[in-house]
């Protein structure tokens, strides 16, 4: 036999409904920034804190730094993979390795219509995840630290 044990000034959690508040959290993010608290209040889109030059300079030296890395990277990959299908090319004529290449034509022509149809599909998620992300309020915010970015980023490709 089950019994159940009430102590006086204690209710029972099942037999009342909660209240709950209801918070809309749009509103509660304008009106609490985090960032706020932590950099104080003078903190806000950069376009607000610093001149334009200062904008054009941060902007410049962050793309150099992302185009010369990206220039790096790049040489990297491609003379790895230039150098592996070289190494490849050197075996087969050497007769280390055979190749069949009426398979390999029939498999990468079966990829192309496998990423044609894979790419139809994944349009629109993508469309999707670019407006979530609204990069481009972000560019419309900070056009100038944006321009100098793109700027320097082709100095750094270029470098």
């Amino acid at each position: 036999m089950a019994t159940t044990d009430h102590r006086e000034g204690q209710e029972d959690p099942e037999s009342e409904d909660e209240v709950y508040e209801v918070v809309d959290l749009t509103e509660y993010a304008r009106r609490h920034q985090w960032w706020s608290r932590v950099f104080g209040s003078n903190s806000g889109p950069i376009a607000e804190k610093y001149s334009v030059a200062t904008q054009i300079v941060m902007g410049g030296v962050t793309g150099w730094c992302a185009g010369y890395l990206f220039q790096r990277v790049g040489k990297i990959a491609a003379t790895a993979v230039g150098g592996g299908f070289l190494l490849l090319q050197i075996a087969n004529h050497s007769g280390y390795v055979q190749v069949d290449w009426k398979k390999v034509e029939k498999d990468v022509n079966k990829a192309k219509k496998h990423l044609k149809k894979r790419a139809n599909k994944a349009a629109p998620e993508i469309n999707t995840f670019i407006e979530e992300v609204k990069a481009t309020d972000f560019v419309k915010r900070n056009i100038v630290v944006s321009s100098g970015f793109v700027g320097g980023f082709f100095l750094g490709l270029a470098s």
